[in-house]
């Protein structure tokens, strides 16, 4: 969660680019009805076909531009169900181990091949079997200050898709939210007019969809994935009255929740990890607002709590600062110190944490908000304002990635670009979704 104290009443950026690009390097844009697009980066010359459709609006047809990027969602365009009986066939269940090991990027294509192909995809068949084989691919979801709109990103940040429209009312748009991934599900947590509710973006069908709403909603909560599943835990009520030690754990598949035991501490404003084959739950405040330096890990195994205490006694905790920076790399768990921009590693035998070097981000600017901090399978992901004079992403925001490793004299941190149009470096959620 990242706190939404610098939101601006800007235009959402709906265009592409508002500069024309080298003409030595093409973009190439998809766009359908449901107004999500991928745009990809620094690409060759393209060749370009067109797919032809019948809308409500009348006959219709696409440009797509082949090359070796992906392109967005083309949800809109109908299958062309052509005669290959002149092709040997190969059984449904080999063709779906086929199609599962794809790159999720190519998935566009898939509508315009033939209609089971297209029915495979929605169901989230396809993605199942991805998890039964071990095919996996992440994307990070990242909403920033100043845009009306979501938007999905590759794991190298060569290409990005803009989502759907959030169909929520006003408080929930412009108020503070929580997001996690489950699967191929994006959850964000939020209050609109009537309460606190939560809305679901569904991978599969690239659209946005109400509930289900926690059994306890809550807001400031902790979170983490595990595989499929997500587990959320503490946060305040609706009102903000409050503090709760409640759990639940979010099944996509049934998207449902699950009651988990309580904890043992209230608290607000914490961070949530997977470590060890549990779910930990860091910092945050009490009842009183007074800080927590305990955590506690949840053993699904043995359906309870363990009590961790002063995990985090060295780290200082200035006044309005943001939830634990955490992440988890390697099952190791890192922690980025806003006050001096240091990379951490908790060290699991002395319980202590060891200085591993600065990180190429403005995490002190605004007390931790605004920053995001991720693990991206084996590497390290932040994103903010550089602190470089010159950003390496101009005046938008800097990312960078890096292997940690806690033997090396100096971390090498890894800058990616993500194309002339980039969101603000103050960053308000940031999710990654491993499909």
């Amino acid at each position: 969660m990242f706190k939404a104290k610098e939101l601006e009443n800007e235009d959402g950026r709906g265009d592409v680019s508002r500069n024309e690009p080298d003409p030595s390097e093409k973009r190439m844009l998809a766009k359908d009805s449901s107004n999500s697009f991928w745009i990809t980066f620094n690409c060759p010359l393209m060749k370009k076909f067109a797919v032809c459709e019948n809308s409500r609006r009348g006959a219709g047809c696409y440009d797509f531009s082949c090359s070796n990027g992906g392109v967005g969602d083309s949800s809109s365009v109908q299958p062309q169900d052509a005669d290959y009986s002149y092709v040997p066939q190969l059984s449904d269940e080999l063709e779906n181990l086929i199609l599962a090991r794809v790159p999720r990027s190519e998935y566009w294509k898939f509508p315009i091949v033939n209609k089971r192909i297209l029915s495979l995809v929605r169901s989230g068949e396809l993605f199942k079997i991805r998890r039964e084989i071990g095919v996996r691919e992440s994307s990070v979801f990242i909403f920033a200050t100043g845009d009306k709109s979501w938007w999905a990103f590759d794991r190298q940040f060569g290409s990005r898709r803009k989502l759907p429209d959030l169909p929520a009312d006003c408080c929930f748009s412009f108020g503070d939210k929580e997001s996690l991934c489950a699967g191929t599900h994006l959850i964000i947590s939020g209050r609109e007019i009537e309460g606190v509710v939560v809305w679901r973006y569904e991978l599969e069908t690239n659209r946005w969809n109400k509930g289900p709403s926690m059994i306890n909603p809550r807001c400031l909560f902790a979170s983490a994935s595990c595989g499929a599943f997500a587990f959320v835990a503490g946060g305040v009520t609706g009102t903000g009255v409050d503090v709760l030690n409640s759990a639940e754990k979010y099944n996509p598949d049934t998207k449902s929740w699950e009651d988990l035991p309580r904890m043992h501490q209230k608290r607000k404003l914490c961070s949530g990890c997977f470590m060890d084959n549990k779910f930990f739950v860091i910092g945050g405040r009490n009842e009183e607002g007074n800080v927590l330096k305990c955590a506690e890990a949840y053993d699904e195994d043995k359906k309870a709590w363990e009590l961790i205490p002063d995990m985090l006694e060295d780290a200082p905790i200035a006044t309005f600062q943001s939830p634990p920076l955490i992440a988890v790399v390697n099952n190791e768990l890192y922690s980025l110190e806003p006050s001096s921009n240091q990379l951490k590693l908790f060290l699991k035998r002395s319980k202590t944490w060891k200085q591993l070097g600065p990180v190429p981000v403005r995490a002190d600017s605004n007390k931790g908000w605004g920053v995001a901090f991720k693990s991206l399978g084996n590497e390290l992901l932040v994103i903010g304002a550089s602190t470089s004079t010159v950003s390496y992403s101009g005046d938008g925001m800097a990312i960078y990635t890096c292997s940690p490793d806690s033997e090396a004299e100096e971390l090498l941190w890894r800058p990616l670009e993500c194309g002339k149009n980039r969101l603000s470096n103050f960053i308000l959620n940031c999710s990654v979704m491993v499909a």
